[in-house]
């Protein structure tokens, strides 16, 4: 009996319209939104962060090819929740509000992201 695989999916701390910050690898330091989140390979793509070029071919004839720059995923562990109001990257927590909704916090800060 041969058993398929599931991928693993992972639980990603961001979620997709975050403001984060890189806190590792070439483009350390730079802040942007999430524009997608990958769970199965527990990577997101942010707002000019990790820019690739790609050559593209014309594809009919007398048009000119292009050179096209667009963001390529990297680990989630990469990146950091950022503040906006206090310019800071912090951890996330997960606490309750009044009315028991459950919502992300950030642990430096306190500030509630949902």
């Amino acid at each position: 009996m041969a058993t398929t695989k599931q991928p693993v999916r992972h639980k990603v701390h961001v979620r997709k319209g975050d403001t984060v910050q890189v806190i590792a690898g070439r483009d350390r330091g730079k802040v942007g939104e999430v524009l997608t989140v990958i769970p199965k390979t527990s990577q997101v793509v942010v707002q000019g962060v990790n820019i690739r070029t790609k050559h593209v071919k014309p594809q009919q004839e007398g048009e000119s090819g292009q050179i096209v720059t667009q963001e390529a995923p990297i680990h989630s562990s990469n990146v950091m929740l950022y503040s906006e109001k206090e310019k800071v990257a912090s951890r996330v927590a997960y606490t309750f509000t009044d009315d028991g909704r459950k919502v992300r916090m950030l642990k430096k800060t306190g500030e509630i992201i949902d």
